[in-house]
This record gives C-alpha cells, sequence and structure tokens, in this order.
C-alpha cells in the first residue's frame, strides 16, 4: 500500500503537469475565462500538496506547512468548483464563493490551535467535502441535456466528496475507528479519493471544455452568428418538415422572402459595425411580432426567410405587414447616428406541388415586385393556375 506521504507527493506532481499541459493546451489562443480559473485553481493545489509534502518530510515546520498549506488548498479546490460554475454560465458565483472561503479558512485554522490532530481532521474534511460537492453541483445543472460524460463526473465526484467527508465524521462519531474501518484505512481511502477527484478534474474538465467546443461549432454550421438566427443550412432544415406536410391536406403553412432596403449605406456612410448593430436591432424588431413556432432565418446578407407554420396567406400578409411596419417606424440608435431603415417582404404559402426551387422563385418574384412598387411594401406571390 502507498504510504500518504508518497501519495500526497504524486499529487503535487500531478497538479503540476495538469497546469503544464494546460499551458501548451492554450499556448497559441487566448484562454477562457472558465480554463483560466481552473489553472489557477491547479497551481493552488499543486503548491499546497507541495507544501505538505515538506512538511511531512521535516523540510517545513508544521505550525507554517498545516495552516498555510491547507488555506492554499482550499483556495485551489473552491477555485476549481468556481471554473465549473463559470463553464456552466453562472457568473455570479463569486459573490458567494469568496466570502465563503473566508469564513471557511478561519474556521479551519481556529480548529487547528484548539486540536492540532482531530479537529484539524475535521474541518479540512468538511471543507474539502462542501467544495467538491459544489462542484458537482455545478456539472449538475447541465444534467437534463448533458452528456454521459457529464453525469458520470456528476456520480463520481459526489461518490468521492462524501468519502472525504466521511472522515470527518468518523473521528467525530468513532475516534477509534469503527469495526475494521480504522482511522488510518479511511485517511487512505481518502488521500486515493483526492488523487481519483484530481484526474476526474484534470482530464474530466479538459473532455468537457473539448465536448463544449465540438457543441458551439456543430451549432455555428446551422445558426447565424451575427443575429442569433439559422443561417442558410439551418433555415431549410427547419423547412424540410413542413414541405412535406404540405403535401397532405390541412392548415397551409406560409413563406415570407424579407430584404432590408438600401442596406448598403448604411454601411457605406457609418461603416461595417454600425451595419452589424442595425441588423441585429431589425431582428430583434422582427422577432417581437412572430409566435414561438415561427422561425426566422438569415439566407445571404441582408435577405432573410421567415417560415409560418399552420397559416394561410391572409394571415401571414398581416405578420408581413406587422413586421414592416416596426421596422420602418422605428428609429435604431448606433453610436455615429440614429438611423431609420425599411424592408420589402414577398409572400406565398407552400404548395403540393412545391419543391424548394419553385417555392422560393414565388417568393423571390413577389419581393421584386415589391422592390418595384418603391420598396417598403408586402406583395403577396401570384396565386396557382386554376386547371383547366
Amino acid at each position: 500500500m502507498i504510504d500518504i506521504t508518497t501519495l500526497v507527493f504524486a499529487l503535487a506532481l500531478g497538479n503540476i503537469t495538469l497546469c503544464g499541459a494546460l499551458f501548451f493546451y492554450q499556448y497559441e489562443s487566448g484562454k477562457s475565462p472558465s480554463l483560466s480559473i481552473w489553472s489557477i485553481s491547479k497551481q493552488c493545489q499543486a503548491a499546497a500538496w507541495l507544501l505538505l509534502y515538506f512538511r511531512g518530510n521535516g523540510v517545513v515546520p508544521d505550525p507554517v506547512s498545516i495552516p498555510i498549506g491547507y488555506a492554499v488548498l482550499f483556495v485551489g479546490v473552491a477555485l476549481e468548483s468556481g471554473a465549473l460554475w463559470e463553464g456552466a454560465g453562472k457568473l455570479g458565483w463569486r459573490r458567494l464563493t469568496y466570502p465563503l472561503l473566508a469564513l471557511a479558512i478561519l474556521a479551519f485554522f481556529a480548529c487547528y490551535y484548539i486540536d492540532q490532530i482531530g479537529l484539524r481532521v475535521v474541518a479540512s474534511s468538511l471543507i474539502l467535502g462542501a467544495c467538491y460537492l459544489s462542484g458537482a453541483a455545478a456539472l449538475a445543472t447541465g444534467w437534463r441535456n448533458g452528456s454521459m460524460l457529464r453525469r458520470f463526473l456528476v456520480v463520481a465526484t459526489v461518490l468521492l466528496a462524501l468519502l472525504v467527508a466521511a472522515r470527518a465524521v468518523l473521528v467525530l462519531t468513532m475516534p477509534g475507528g469503527w469495526g475494521w474501518l480504522s482511522n488510518g484505512l479511511l485517511q487512505t481511502l481518502s488521500s486515493g479519493a483526492f488523487y481519483i477527484l484530481m484526474l476526474l478534474g484534470g482530464f474530466g474538465f479538459l473532455l468537457l471544455s473539448r465536448e463544449q467546443l465540438q457543441q458551439e461549432l456543430a451549432r455555428l454550421e446551422l445558426v447565424d452568428p451575427l443575429t442569433d438566427v439559422p443561417n442558410r443550412r439551418g433555415f431549410f432544415d427547419k423547412l424540410a418538415p413542413w414541405m412535406a406536410l404540405a403535401r397532405r391536406p390541412g392548415v397551409p403553412t406560409a413563406l415570407v422572402l424579407i430584404d432590408l432596403d438600401q442596406f448598403k449605406r448604411v454601411n457605406d456612410s457609418y461603416g461595417h459595425p454600425a451595419g452589424d448593430a442595425v441588423l441585429r436591432e431589425v431582428i430583434d424588431v422582427c422577432k417581437k411580432q412572430l409566435r414561438d413556432s415561427d422561425q426566422l432565418g438569415r439566407l445571404v446578407g441582408v435577405e432573410f426567410a421567415l417560415l409560418l407554420p399552420r397559416t394561410g396567406v391572409a394571415e401571414a400578409l398581416l405578420v408581413a405587414e406587422r413586421m414592416r411596419a416596426a421596422v420602418a417606424g422605428g428609429a435604431i440608435k448606433t453610436e455615429r447616428a440614429m438611423i431609420t431603415l425599411t424592408a420589402s417582404f414577398g409572400v406565398t404559402v407552400i404548395r403540393p406541388d412545391d419543391n424548394t426551387v419553385s417555392l422560393f422563385k414565388r417568393a423571390d418574384e413577389a419581393l421584386r415586385q415589391a422592390k418595384q412598387q418603391g420598396r417598403n411594401s408586402v406583395v403577396e406571390a401570384a396565386p396557382a393556375a386554376l386547371p383547366a
């Protein structure tokens, strides 16, 4: 069985190795906030375990190594949990973590100076167990839609954190141990739990970061990053099932093509950053006129498409008119000017014999007619020809 001193040294080397791997992993690109916090947490944990290792070898006296070493270890584990909260999008974790961490360190100092063995073990085990449980809670925020990797990390972290905290419970309730479960064995198991938590925290965090990056790349294949609506590919994916349903009798589905009038003058006069701000604002204005089931997508440039499920042409014309009035009736504030804008709309419904080419051709002809009529208008596509 590995002795505790060797295990502490392994924990120090493991955290140092993780710091080095992360440094070179992020060497040529900027670190995300969560990765930066996680890197600092590993540096703190490496320093703490080294200090505790030298204490075990008599290099650093106990009155210095134990209080400082455990305080730095608490900070490192708390920051590791904070990195998980940061990655989960809970940016207010600092307001609660830092005051509680300061109180925990003060409580540990008090316990250490009252009882350098018993109360010290109780306080350190409870504090570290609570920090690891906090990290598990951060991971569990994405449990419902999370991957099997995330769920495994949550369950494993909870079990190991409870094992760490169990040492405090045993010392409090049965100082001499409980049957075959002696304090020495529980100390060894607790140290082993720290080692496994280090591995889970290291490889698990990096794997989750890579998983999130892959999910974001997959999302960007279907979503326009500027306006946060489906891009051309994403919109056609949304359209496909409604094209199939149009072949069945029932309530029709409408398609609206939207083009912002003379948008080039905005970029030419005020610059592309102002143009991007105007584009985002216009999309927000349009979204306010829509139902949750309606789908707005960006096809190319300043041309957008709107899918209105279970909507006839009359209702679609009303929706388009509402959007036209909302766009034309508001001035958009940018850093350089207040900009007014108009939009033109072409409206049609999906017909049973349509494919995407015929559908968009018909809607585009209506949109072109709206442009020819002087822009800032809504035009319905020509109705289907009656059979002879």
